[in-house]
Formats: C-alpha cells, sequence, structure tokens
C-alpha cells in the first residue's frame, strides 16, 4: 500500500481494535516494511493518536486512551451521545442494531478519556429508556469484552446459566457475536466440550479475556448467522404453514415479520404464505391476527385450533365486566 494517507487510516482502524498488534504483523496486513509502519505510528502520535509501543519478543503497537480525544473529527459531545446512544441500543437489543454497533462501541470507549468515559458513565446510571419489555437486556459492558475479545482473539472464561437453570463455568475460544434482533447470542468453540456452542448473551456473566491467544478454527458452516439459525432450528421443532390472506400482497407483507418469508400473490387482492418456522403455535396466531385483514389457514390443523382458542379468549375478555359478570348476558336482560 503506497499511498500514504490510506494507509495511516487502515493502520489507524487496525489499532483501533482492542488487542496489540505486533509490528511483523502490521506490517504483512498492510504489505510494507516493520520499518515504515514505525514510521507510520510516529505520524499517529504527531496527529495525537496515544499509540503505546512494548518491546520483547511478545511486544507491539496498541491504541490507548489519552488525556484528550485524538482528532477523530468528533467533540466531546458527540463522543458521549454517540457512546450513550450505542451503550442503550446494545443493551436493549433493539432491532436494527447489529454487531457493527458492538464494534465501534468497543473502539471509542477504548480510546475515550476517563472524564468523557464518566460523563457516559453518568448519563447511562441516571437514565430509564423505555423499552418493549419483550427482549432480554444486557449489560453494554459484557458486549464490549466479548467484542474486544472477538476482534483480538482472546479466549474468554465465563459463567453460563443453561435453559434449566444449571451454572457452569465455560471457556471458549469466541468466533462472532450475532444479533437477531430480539437477542444477543455469541459463537464459539468451547473447550470444554471439544465443539462449536452457541451462547446466549443475557444468560452469560462475568466474562473475562484472558489474554492467551489463539488461532481461529474454521466455522462448520462459514457463517455465523447461519451456524445460528441451524443451532435454533435443531432445538425446536419445524413447522409447515400455509396460510390463504384476503388482501394485496403488499399490504401483507408489510404487516409480517421478515423471517416468515414472503407471500406469494394469488390475485389483486389476495395473497398465499408458505413457510417453516420454529416460532410456537400460540405466537404465530397471534401475529397471523396482528395483519389485521381476512384470513384462512390451510395447514396446520393445530394452528386453527389456536386460532379458535385465541378468539373464544378474545370474546370473553371484550364481554366480561369489572365484576365478573357477562356484559352480553346483562345487556340481553335490560
Amino acid at each position: 500500500m503506497t499511498d500514504t494517507p490510506a494507509r495511516l487510516l487502515s493502520l489507524l482502524s487496525l489499532l483501533q481494535t482492542p488487542r496489540e498488534w505486533p509490528g511483523s504483523e502490521l506490517a504483512d496486513r498492510l504489505g510494507v516494511s516493520p520499518r515504515t509502519i514505525r514510521r507510520d505510528i510516529d505520524r499517529l502520535r504527531d496527529l495525537g493518536y496515544p499509540v503505546e509501543a512494548t518491546k520483547g519478543a511478545i511486544g507491539g503497537y496498541r491504541l490507548v486512551a489519552g488525556s484528550a480525544m485524538p482528532p477523530l473529527l468528533l467533540d466531546d459531545e458527540e463522543a458521549v451521545a454517540i457512546a450513550v446512544g450505542l451503550r442503550a441500543g446494545a443493551g436493549h437489543a433493539i432491532e436494527g442494531v447489529d454487531e457493527a454497533s458492538v464494534r465501534a462501541l468497543a473502539k471509542l470507549e477504548q480510546v475515550l478519556p476517563s472524564r468523557l468515559r464518566h460523563r457516559v458513565f453518568t448519563l447511562q446510571t441516571a437514565t430509564i429508556p423505555l423499552t418493549r419489555g419483550d427482549g432480554a437486556t444486557i449489560d453494554p459492558r459484557t458486549l464490549t469484552v466479548m467484542a474486544g475479545a472477538v476482534a483480538g482473539g482472546e479466549r474468554l472464561r465465563f459463567g453460563y446459566r443453561s435453559v434449566d437453570g444449571t451454572e457452569t463455568k465455560r471457556q471458549v475460544e469466541p468466533y462472532r457475536l450475532v444479533s437477531t434482533g430480539w437477542r444477543w447470542y455469541l459463537v464459539a468453540y468451547d473447550l470444554g466440550r471439544e465443539d462449536w456452542r452457541t451462547f446466549r448473551v443475557d444468560r452469560i456473566s462475568e466474562p473475562f479475556a484472558t489474554g492467551s491467544r489463539f488461532s481461529p478454527r474454521e466455522l462448520p458452516t462459514g457463517d455465523a448467522a447461519q451456524f445460528l439459525r441451524r443451532s435454533m432450528s435443531r432445538r425446536s421443532p419445524r413447522t409447515e404453514v400455509e396460510v390463504n390472506f384476503a388482501a394485496p400482497v403488499e399490504f401483507v407483507r408489510a404487516r409480517l415479520p421478515g423471517y416468515l418469508g414472503a407471500p406469494e400473490p394469488t390475485g389483486p387482492d389476495s395473497c398465499l404464505l408458505r413457510t417453516t418456522t420454529t416460532d410456537s403455535l400460540e405466537w404465530l396466531a397471534l401475529r397471523l391476527a396482528l395483519v389485521d385483514c381476512e384470513f384462512t389457514v390451510r395447514q396446520p390443523v393445530e394452528l386453527t385450533d389456536c386460532l379458535r382458542e385465541l378468539g373464544a379468549r378474545l370474546l370473553r375478555a371484550a364481554t366480561a365486566t369489572a365484576d365478573g359478570s357477562d356484559r352480553a348476558s346483562d345487556e340481553g336482560e335490560r
């Protein structure tokens, strides 16, 4: 890489991941000599970036928090606002906040001066966001610790609580963090089980990066999101579903969650949804009712039963009074 400005930006991007980079590895990554890396490190320091160097066989370079914000084209207020927003989004797993937000948060918190970190902490602890409440909440620091271990290739230790409440200690080689919009998952190689595993992050406690480096293993599927989908599908039974909607395909598509797939038009004012899902039939019945149009279930029969029970329950709720009597019966008597 002969373009000095582009090379400096690439070098800065590498240094902003929370790990220590040997000079030889940086030189290999950027296709230059170790001497050029040393000169580029001096240039970054001249620009105000606090790059620390350690000597020895395992020495290298890393970006540390300085006494002032380095020139990231952000003023103090912008840096605090971004950090607070990322922490809030990561902590509540809001749909649309993905792994890139966690990586950005890890990089930003690494270089924030202590005075700004204090302001972020104060704002975070003094405010309570109003959330939907149907997703698991997690400590953003848990995410940043794990994101740093993923980026730096460090083994992780943590406590894990399984679905039945069993507490275990795990040591893993973290591969990727995956957000589903509802929850965060860690895809990692479990050293104790000698196999790949997925961990719900809200069930992880006290994650700790051990400092022990590892060479990344090849994931069986080659893609963390795909691996998570397969892992989740193995745990839950899959159901074939077919539903006819008496509404245009655009209307229905806009009101169905994307993971159910796209319905097929069967006419100007009708469409058919064919999908396979691991959702519970009770939840699926509610989702179909929220589409807000007439529909008919072709399969499975069990889904029709769930809809019948849901309808009866809603009807009872709509006709019952606060004292437990039946409003419909009272009106008939009057």
